[in-house]
């Protein structure tokens, strides 16, 4: 069928497109109809109707009109919403004469219920024809042009709702969103353990490196600061004896924002007690492959540039590598990178790797910039990174055999983390030790209600991160974090 529709010419402006639906709205008014109806009662969906088609079929649907060739007396139109569409059919001789009145006053974007019998055209397209119309809904403003949508993407994230209207791409990246995190659920659930909830609100920022969003809590008159991670809270939950949790929610950090980071973003923690971080890398493993197996039905993940070119294909076939930090920044910088001085390492990753080195960076973090320019970012196929410099984690426990690194991982695919896990600390003295040191000497700055919850016992244990947006902008292709977040934080405009 044809995509024609209704309009006012080409060259109409939007205040002269707006000026014709309001003239609309009104005649629906004149004939006794509520241009904004109330409940209308269905028996299935526009989708469903035509997945599981059969004619001769009663059916009662509500849908948008997303397309309309309008032949006089009679009208194919196509009805939907996000999860499907079908055509339907109406004639003059079909409708009451208010219905057809009521008819000629809809456009392109208008909500409507429909009643009628299905059918199959001489071309063969599933129909419905309508017996019974009811407005919904007058859409008062046009939807964007059918054929180039949106094509400004500061206004694809600014105004999602025009972009899912717009875009079956978008709006079907963000159901398979919600089902991936679905997925993710009873994955864990399956696995014992046991979802829980715990405060966004915290008056120490904890479980994390990273500038909080702060605030006020009037009636307590004491400040507070929106969480950076659930980490703490949910570790005094193993030492209340729960020996499986998770907690799928959102975390907040004031900081920079780019094609990678969000402000406000969803983050997935699981702990398990008597385990550790090499048990946590398989069940994250296993995880991720299940996911895209389930959804994709493929280990090789394609990424395309706009133009729909593949870039990069992802291998996550199993079983994914592991290699140690410092093994890895030395095939990268040189395997006398740890035996230089301090100062010859900070001279090298300024002149040879044109690295910026600011003078505060304490010698660690200078690896760790090598580490993430030249090792990070130049790692697509899946690898846990392990045993990072122990000070870089405070909240990881030592390795035995080393006390300079810990025993932890850092998942990398295409080029950024997607997922941590450690041996968790769970001795209070180094605990307190080591946050005193992060902290800067600051004691105020330490969680002391923790330390001491951890002096109540808490079993050895293996916990993780994921980042839920990375995952997902891994898992379909996506290139940057706005396009998997429905309403991505943006400057507000002038």
């Amino acid at each position: 069928m044809s995509d024609d529709t209704q309009s006012s010419g080409p060259q109409s402006t939007a205040e002269e497109l707006i000026a014709v639906r309001r003239e609309k709205m009104a005649k629906l008014k004149e004939l006794g109809l509520a241009p904004f109806g109330q409940a209308f009662e269905t028996n299935t969906t526009p989708g469903q109707l035509k997945a599981e088609f059969e004619n001769e079929k009663q059916a009662s649907i509500a849908g948008r009109l997303l397309a309309i060739r309008d032949m006089g007396k009679s009208v194919f139109a196509s009805l939907g919403d996000a999860n499907g569409r079908i055509q339907i059919y109406l004639n003059k001789k079909e409708l009451s004469e208010p219905e057809w009145e009521s008819y000629k006053c809809l456009d392109l974007g208008d909500w409507i219920g429909v009643e009628g019998e299905t059918f199959t055209t001489g071309k063969g397209e599933p129909s419905l024809k309508v017996q019974k119309l009811t407005v919904l809904s007058k859409a008062l403003r046009p939807m964007p042009d059918k054929w180039h949508g949106l094509s400004d993407r500061e206004t694809k994230y600014r105004k999602r709702h025009l972009d899912l209207m717009s875009n079956q791409t978008s709006t079907d990246l963000f159901i398979i969103r919600s089902k991936i995190v679905a997925e993710i659920r009873n994955f864990f659930h399956e696995k014992g353990y046991l979802e829980v909830e715990t405060p966004m609100l915290h008056d120490i920022a904890g479980g994390a490196a990273a500038r909080p969003f702060e605030t006020h809590h009037n009636a307590l008159d004491m400040p507070l600061t929106l969480r950076i991670a659930p980490e703490l809270y949910l570790k005094r939950l193993l030492v209340g004896g729960m020996p499986k949790v998770f907690e799928l929610n959102r975390n907040f950090r004031n900081e920079g924002i780019s094609r990678r980071h969000n402000p406000e973003f969803t983050m997935l923690e699981a702990y398990q007690a008597f385990a550790d971080f090499e048990i946590m890398a398989d069940l994250v493993e296993e995880l991720v492959c299940h996911l895209a197996e389930k959804f994709f039905g493929t280990l090789q993940i394609e990424h395309k540039n706009d133009d729909g070119e593949v870039i990069r294909t992802l291998n996550l076939s199993r079983p994914w590598k592991r290699e140690k930090y410092r093994d890895l920044i030395k095939k990268a910088a040189g395997e006398d990178w740890f035996e230089l001085s301090p100062d010859e390492r900070r001279s090298k990753a300024k002149s040879e790797f044109k690295l910026e080195i600011h003078d505060h960076l304490e010698d660690y973090e200078v690896s760790q910039q090598v580490f993430e320019k030249l090792v990070e970012e130049h790692t697509f196929d899946p690898c846990f990174v392990t045993h990072v410099d122990s000070k870089l984690i405070p909240l990881a426990k030592e390795n035995p055999e080393d006390p300079s690194v810990i025993d932890v991982y850092e998942l990398i695919i295409n080029g950024q983390e997607i997922s941590p896990g450690y041996s968790e600390l769970n001795d209070p003295d180094t605990q307190r030790r080591r946050l005193h040191e992060q902290s800067g000497g600051e004691a105020q700055e330490i969680d002391e209600d923790f330390v001491e919850a951890l002096e109540h016992g808490m079993p050895p244990a293996g916990g993780i991160g994921i980042g839920i947006d990375r995952l997902i902008m891994l898992l379909t292709g996506a290139q940057t974090i706005r396009d998997v977040v429905l309403f991505p934080q943006l400057k507000r405009k002038d």
